[in-house]
């Protein structure tokens, strides 16, 4: 039973087999024009929904910018930010696997109620997670978004490849960074010139308070055991082999308790919901905390499994985030528990001599997660510090006279 109270922590969950009605009265929020990628598979549940907002005068773009949304929340939030960048950039926006209007049952919902419904249950949508026991359909929607750009992101007067750049939030950060490392396919990475973060998931959750002082250490034995299971670390061989030794034992007891409670009949008992606290650290806005609070596309459960990789893609990223030579705008808040601090120092550290464009910004003193939905007047600040990078980056490209 620890292992799974530990895994429903990993990720800002904490209520096992809680009841949860959740009901859609209204249209989803699109903000730009829709387009349908085909992902691999030949059913329309395989189709993922982007959506492109351009700049009136289409002389005026600059590049274009491909937003990346966090974990059980969903590209249309991010109206107000695709609108601060469309006067200058080419701005997409794409529903990851499971997520938002690449989530068949809320794509149902939507279109039910466009229809005229008055309702429409989504209350099994997080099931849709079922299938990501890893990230890998996430990476490869990532690819569908990037690929689509790179046909379309072009200067309109001249038809010369404009520079594509990366805003990712949290899971995310995770997703867009583990595929940059990975990927082989270099002419289409080649097209990302920068990649902003902004709290990224790059470490697992610290409960705070008095929660915190009887879970955490479960949360740390927990992904300290994955992090070493059949990847020996530069330690000494005696720890080595301890670790070693207590990682195969446990892992597989985890990973098969997961499992077993990610299994058809099993899921919505075990499928946990965000625990109150989280609500409290994720944005300092009334105004946004009103909004997210009426928000019926955001799913309130995690499946196990989905949790479980969540995790393990974090512990791929450490193990190679040494190598990750994009340039990047790193911001995050110093408090945040949600995705706490010591991964994106861990991660600056690691990375900072790789490129001379690489720029971190710490929120001191902040606990807040979504830092892109920060009340006034940080909000103005974070977005005027992604433009003026942007910019540098752009200037940076300019051939000199």
């Amino acid at each position: 039973m620890n292992t799974i109270r530990f895994i429903c922590l990993l990720f800002l969950v904490s209520c096992l087999g809680c009841s949860h009605q959740q009901i859609v009265t209204a249209p989803y929020p699109f903000w730009g024009k829709t387009v349908y990628l085909n992902a691999p598979g030949s059913n329309a549940n395989a189709r993922r929904s982007l959506q492109l907002l351009t700049p009136k005068s289409p002389d005026a773009a600059q590049g274009c910018l491909l937003i990346v949304h966090g974990m059980n929340e969903h590209i249309g939030r991010y109206g107000d930010i695709a609108q601060y960048f469309a006067n200058r950039f080419i701005v997409a926006g794409i529903d990851l696997t499971a997520h938002g209007m690449s989530n068949p049952v809320l794509a149902k919902a939507n279109d039910s109620v466009v229809n005229g419904a008055a309702s429409y249950d989504v209350s099994d949508a997080f099931l849709e997670q079922a299938q990501l026991d890893d990230f890998q359909p996430m990476r490869e929607d990532l690819m569908l978004a990037l690929n689509y750009l790179s046909t379309h992101c072009n200067s309109p007067s001249d038809h010369r490849p404009l520079p594509i750049f990366i805003l990712s939030h949290s899971l995310g950060s995770l997703v867009a960074s583990n595929y940059l490392l990975q990927t082989k396919q270099e002419p289409l990475t080649a097209r990302v010139k920068g990649i902003i973060f902004s709290g990224p998931a790059f470490s697992v959750t610290e409960v705070p308070g008095w929660r915190g002082w009887f879970q955490n250490p479960i949360v740390h034995f927990t992904f300290y055991t994955h992090e070493h299971f059949l990847n020996p670390h530069d330690e000494a061989i005696p720890i080595m082999l301890f670790n070693q030794f207590v990682a195969l034992i446990t892992v597989p007891l985890q990973d098969g308790a997961i499992e077993l409670a990610s299994l058809p009949g099993l899921r919505q008992l075990f499928s946990p919901t965000a625990p109150p606290w989280v609500k409290e650290y994720l944005t300092d806005s009334e105004e946004e905390r009103i909004r997210l609070s009426k928000d019926k596309y955001m799913m309130k459960r995690s499946v196990m499994r989905f949790v479980l990789a969540a995790e393990k893609e974090i512990i791929a990223f450490r193990n190679k985030m040494a190598q990750f030579d994009t340039p990047y705008l790193l911001i995050y808040s110093e408090n945040d528990p949600i995705t706490p601090a010591k991964g994106n120092t861990d991660f600056a550290a690691a990375t900072h001599k790789n490129n001379p464009h690489n720029r971190v910004v710490l929120l001191t003193g902040k606990q807040y997660h979504e830092q892109l939905f920060s009340a006034q007047p940080l909000r103005e600040q974070i977005l005027n510090i992604i433009d003026d990078w942007l910019q540098v980056q752009l200037h940076n490209r300019r051939p000199s006279n």
